[in-house]
Order: structure tokens, then sequence, then C-alpha cells
């Protein structure tokens, strides 16, 4: 099965890409898998300025996945332009990066776009506009479309590259979301980023996060992320990125089936940091099997009888 398909103006060799968070800035996991064999790499998400992140315990592990706040920790504008970007810009030279952008206002996204736009080595910009973990901006641009056409419409004005705007699952409507996005100047979709979430330790009755509430992420989440990408596809025409509970090649199937263009995986690589390469040999194996000549054959091929829920 031929794996290369252009999106966003790029060309991918396959359709399996690192998730924003779960990777750091590549480096991390440089000689652990290797990254050049992949279709791409998303980065940790790159703020205005550093963030410290929120207070420990940032991870916990459930039967079904993972509940996480980290709350966008990360280096910043100055040193990811300084010291990440260069890294990956020599590192990679067939995977191709996308560069998560947060931020709390719509200044901060434009501020971070404008930092970096005059740099090369990656195609475009992720931008995160629905992180659950932080207590101000994230999930609120998301939640309320006239913020989500603020934000996009903002950074699309600063931008020729390609913009993906990474959506939350627990939207009243995906499908109309994703058309204001799209209507306000987003190239493509990720979808889905983590699900609000809270657990407690019984024994001592407090939440088992630092910051209390965090992001579901993990198998469980799979049928909600490839609903929400069968729900996105059905209302605009532009190249999907599905992400959530992705472990195996079977998992990434269900995304193309659904429509998704590209798929990430993210929670996976914590268990198993080769997650990703595992993946993208099931997906051939999967090819070879089905007799199967060019991946674009699986994109939104999937057919759900009974119309809409």
């Amino acid at each position: 099965m031929n794996l290369a398909q252009t999106v966003f103006g790029a060309e991918f060799q396959n359709p399996v890409l690192l998730a924003s968070g779960t990777a750091g800035y590549g480096r991390e996991l440089d000689g652990v898998v290797e990254l050049d064999a992949l279709g791409g790499i998303v980065t940790k998400a790159v703020t205005l300025e550093p963030r410290s992140g929120n207070p420990p315990l940032r991870a916990a592990e459930y039967w079904a996945g993972m509940l996480n706040s980290i709350g966008l920790a990360n280096v910043g504008l100055d040193a990811f332009r300084a010291g990440k970007l260069p890294w990956l810009r020599q590192r990679l030279r067939h995977a191709r990066i996308l560069v998560n952008v947060a931020g709390s206002t719509v200044a901060d996204y434009v501020g971070v776009v404008d930092g970096l736009d005059g740099e090369d080595g990656f195609v475009g910009y992720e931008l995160n506009v629905s992180c659950p973990n932080v207590k101000e901006g994230g999930a609120a641009f998301c939640a309320r479309a006239d913020l989500l056409a603020e934000v996009v419409g903002a950074v699309r004005r600063r931008t020729a590259r390609p913009l993906v705007v990474k959506l939350a699952p627990n939207l009243p409507d995906m499908a109309a979301t994703a058309r204001v996005a799209v209507d306000a100047g987003a190239d493509g979709l990720t979808l889905i980023n983590t699900f609000p979430g809270l657990l407690f330790d019984v024994d001592d009755r407090r939440a088992v996060l630092g910051a209390g509430t965090g992001g579901v992420s993990g198998p469980g989440v799979l049928p909600m992320g490839v609903y929400s990408v069968w729900r996105a596809s059905q209302a605009v025409d532009v190249p999907i990125i599905g992400v959530g509970g992705i472990r195996s090649g079977d998992d990434a199937v269900q995304y193309l089936l659904a429509g998704a263009d590209l798929v990430q995986i993210g929670t996976a690589t914590f268990g198993d940091p080769r997650a990703a390469e595992r993946v993208l040999n099931e997906l051939r194996r999967y090819g070879r099997r089905h007799r199967i000549d060019h991946v674009r054959e699986l994109v939104g091929a999937g057919t759900v009888h009974g119309g809409n829920h």
C-alpha cells in the first residue's frame, strides 16, 4: 500500500504522526523511535512566554487510559525558536513538522505565529484552541463560535502557512464548530483533544491530580474520536487529522475510514515509546492483507447505516 500523500501542500511519506505533548520537541524520543521514518511530528505546545505548568501530580492512569493536567508547560517562543526548532530542522529530512500553538488571548496566538513565521523547517501550525488543562483561554476559544472565529481569523491574517485547528470533543455540535473554524480560515482540523475529567483517590478523598481536573485520553476515547472525525468530514471539505486512543494499525484505520487523512499517536507513546512505528508497520500489513494500492482508498470509505446521530 502506497502510504504517501500530499496534505496541506506538503508530501507526507505516511499518515502516522506523533501528537503534541506526547513526544516533547522530538529530541526526547530521538534514538528510541526513528523519527524521520514517521509521517511527522507535532511539537509540544509553544506559548508566547515560558510556562511552568500545573502543580504535580500531573498524570494518572486509570483502566481505560490516562488523566493529565500538564498545564501547557513549555519553553516559550524564544527558546523554541533558538534551540528546539533548529534541532528539528536539522534532524528531520522526511518527517513533516507542525508547530502546536497555544495561548490565553488572541494576541498570544498571533504573537507566537508572528515570531515563527519567518523561520523555515516546518509545514504549518496546529492551533490548540481546546486544551482543558488551563483555567484561562484554552477550551473557551473552541466552545464559543465568536471566539473561535476571532482567533482563527486573526492568525489567518498573519500567515500564509497552513492552519490546522485542534478542536475539543465535548462540543454541542461538532459539524457546526468545524464549519466555523474553516469559514474563519482553517486549512484543516485535528480531532480530538482530550475530554475534561476528574478522578479521586478513594482513600484520602482528594483529586488525584494536583490541579484537580484534567484531560482524559487513551483507548477509552477511540469511538468518540472516530465519531467526531466522521461528523466533521460530513460538514467541511478540508484535511482532517484524527487523534485519540490509537494503539494499533486497526485503530488508525478506524480514523481513516471516518474521513481522516492523517492520524496522530499520543497516549500510547507513554506506555510504548515505539508505538507510532508499530502502528505504521501494522498499517502496512493491513494494506497488504486487504490488497489496497493506496492509503487514499481508505479515507472516508467507512459506511454508516441509519444516518446521523
